[in-house]
């Protein structure tokens, strides 16, 4: 008798168990799919904010300082978003599209304001919550996205100075021909890189001296890796850097 119910007790426990681990993976599962949902809702929802509030390069700070609904729910599910699982093209879509996000909030929360650079600690100081970390700008940046030199042309830090800010989010599943068209885009700009063939020089963003190592990781030289992109710049040209504009790239 007392063998019969321990092997029926036995019996109980693996069923038990077997039941236990199958709502364990049915909850594991619906988690993932919840999340992959909230990322979806995410990507789309930062797709329609750019497209309302950017335009030329321009962002409108003061229509979403007016309406900041759109805004505050992007920084929301920043912050709770979990991204670790998703693919490599999620993850960098997602940091891209947090840090220009981020950056609009910073301005939108400090106005009026001329410059980022008239809020103290604007890039390293000021944290964000981002997927659950605590991040500054330059961290997302230099920690989620560097050494990838094409992310210094789509990483928007609210200045006319940067490459100009596009009207539509990074989506995972083109995010790399993003990266590519915007790279190309930006050193094909005449204002971004200045052609002066009289005088045989060409005068580059600041951006190319203060990211140097990322640009030279597989490259010979700036030059070598701005001719990827564009018409060549001849080897006999003098390269120079020009100026930052730290003026706000505002509508």
């Amino acid at each position: 008798m007392k063998k019969i119910l321990f092997f029926a007790l036995m019996a109980f426990t693996v069923q038990s168990f077997a039941v236990l681990n199958v709502v364990s993976e049915d909850t594991n599962e619906n988690n993932s799919i919840s999340e992959m949902h909230d990322l979806t809702a995410y990507f789309t929802d930062a797709n329609a904010f750019m497209n309302k509030y950017v335009n030329a390069g321009r962002v409108d700070y003061a229509a979403i300082q007016t309406d900041r609904t759109m805004l505050d729910k992007l920084v929301d599910v920043i912050a709770s978003a979990h991204v670790s699982d998703g693919s490599a093209d999620t993850q960098i879509a997602f940091y891209i599209n947090a840090y220009n996000i981020l950056t609009i909030k910073n301005v939108v929360d400090n106005m009026p304001i001329k410059s980022p650079l008239d809020v103290q600690g604007f890039f390293d100081t000021k944290k964000f919550t981002v997927a659950g970390a605590s991040l500054t700008l330059n961290e997302i940046e230099n920690k989620k996205l560097r050494p990838d030199p094409r992310v210094h042309f789509v990483l928007v830090c609210a200045a006319k100075g940067c490459p100009k800010i596009i009207n539509e989010a990074y989506m995972p599943d083109k995010v790399q021909a993003q990266l590519n068209a915007q790279t190309k885009k930006a050193l094909n700009d005449p204002e971004f890189i200045k052609v002066d063939a009289t005088n045989k020089k060409v005068q580059v963003s600041q951006i190319f001296e203060w990211y140097k190592d990322d640009f030279m990781k597989s490259n010979a030289s700036i030059r070598e890796f701005i001719n990827r992109y564009r018409t060549e710049i001849p080897a006999d040209y003098t390269v120079e850097f020009y100026t930052y504009n730290w003026d706000l790239n505002k509508k």
